[in-house]
């Protein structure tokens, strides 16, 4: 279940019987809808009856979608998982708010999933959830889909790619001082930075200023069904994140061949072996050194080795069997009666704690009258989806096929 896209709304079903509910609620800022606490009360019932839902998960703090849905889910007594997929500070005012908001949707939520130690840590401390409920699922990538350059590049000129958001928090800023240097050092060297964001003007500022227009290529905005065609092309893959929980880009790059230079912050330590990444402090000397460094190790790395390798650490099969068992986890827990839920949310704080009780009664209460005015009973069930061996071996066939094209 998600907000509309565009013009996209309503119910679409994808490959596999996947089916995908597109609520008619429109984001307003940064992919997020409009927070209404109750307007989506409603509707999330509808969806939780109708399909004879027994779990519901969550993803994403900032989410405003994600944590109504999880509140109205406990309300009528569902098992709710969580998962966060970012890293947040303690001292700014953002961090401050989102922080109290995400400890009252986790005040009752049944197991919690982090992508990361650092982020379970993270997590733990922002929410006050016992470390117990929260288990470490790190991230995927479908190495089918990334595959290095059929061809070995060459080494007369060396390519380093560079795919991100280019906003603050992805060390656009970095990479302005960076790049300037290394191209300064190593007149053989390439970049291709794809992406886009408010700190592209910098970019753009610091290739005019440099003169170096046909050495550093700005691809703007790429669809990630390009991304492996832009990988393929480098030598280097290039992070400069100065926050991450985990990073799919290192994954996906390191899918494909490519030796990583990363900032050494949040999760990232954790995402590859010492021998396929070369980690630098979120500084712009200490990272020109990781990439000289990264130049002179580059002759002994073997992109089809890097992939093989690749298939064995991360598979999405292997995040899938181990979310089964959380949810199992979760469906074990024992139900609590709405006396018992509120003293968890007085936990919270003085003044939070009696505004999460008023904001929880609230919702039992208007959930109460929709039970009243649209009883459960009323609200059709959708049949089962039940996928054939064939029609499965069918789709399987479909989804190589395309991954062959």
């Amino acid at each position: 279940m998600t907000h509309a896209y565009n013009n996209r709304s309503g119910v679409r079903y994808m490959t596999g019987g996947l089916k995908v509910y597109y609520v008619p609620w429109k984001p307003f800022l940064m992919q997020n809808t409009f927070p209404t606490f109750y307007g989506t009360l409603p509707i999330v019932r509808t969806i939780l009856i109708r399909e004879k839902i027994s779990l519901v998960h969550g993803h994403q703090a900032f989410s405003t979608l994600c944590h109504e849905a999880l509140m109205h889910a406990r309300t009528m007594g569902y098992k709710v998982v969580f998962t966060d997929h970012s890293l947040y500070g303690f001292a700014d005012a953002g961090s401050i708010h989102m922080n109290k908001v995400l400890q009252f949707t986790l005040a009752e939520v049944s197991q919690a999933i982090c992508v990361s130690h650092t982020s379970k840590e993270n997590t733990v401390l922002r929410s006050g959830l016992p470390p117990e409920k929260v288990f470490v699922i790190p991230n995927a990538v479908d190495t089918a889909m990334f595959k290095p350059a059929p061809k070995r590049l060459s080494s007369h000129e060396i390519v380093i790619v560079v795919i991100s958001r280019l906003v603050y928090r992805k060390g656009a800023d970095l990479l302005v001082e960076v790049i300037p240097e290394v191209c300064r050092l190593y007149p053989n060297v390439r970049f291709i930075v794809g992406g886009d964001g408010p700190k592209r003007v910098r970019l753009e500022e610091m290739r005019e200023k440099h003169s170096l227009q046909d050495r550093v290529e700005m691809l703007g905005a790429v669809q990630h069904s390009q991304v492996r065609s832009v990988l393929i092309t480098g030598h280097i893959f290039l992070n400069s994140s100065l926050t991450e929980a985990f990073c799919i880009a290192i994954l996906e790059a390191a899918s494909c061949g490519l030796l990583t230079v990363s900032t050494r912050v949040g999760g990232v330590p954790e995402v590859l072996p010492d021998d396929m990444i070369v980690l630098a402090k979120p500084d712009p000397s200490d990272m020109v050194q990781a990439i000289k460094k990264a130049i002179s190790i580059l002759p002994k790395i073997d992109p089809q080795e890097m992939h093989n390798r690749m298939k064995e650490l991360y598979n999405w099969h292997d995040v899938a069997k181990r979310t089964e068992i959380v949810y199992d986890r979760a469906l074990k827990c024992s139900n609590q009666n709405l006396l018992q839920r509120l003293s968890r949310y007085l936990s919270c704080g003085a003044w939070a704690g009696k505004l999460f009780c008023l904001v929880m009664i609230i919702d039992f209460l208007l959930w109460h009258l929709l039970q009243l005015w649209k009883p459960a009973e009323d609200i059709e069930e959708v049949p089962d989806f039940i996928l054939s061996h064939d029609q499965d071996e069918g789709i399987s066939q479909d989804n190589e096929n395309q991954s062959l094209r």
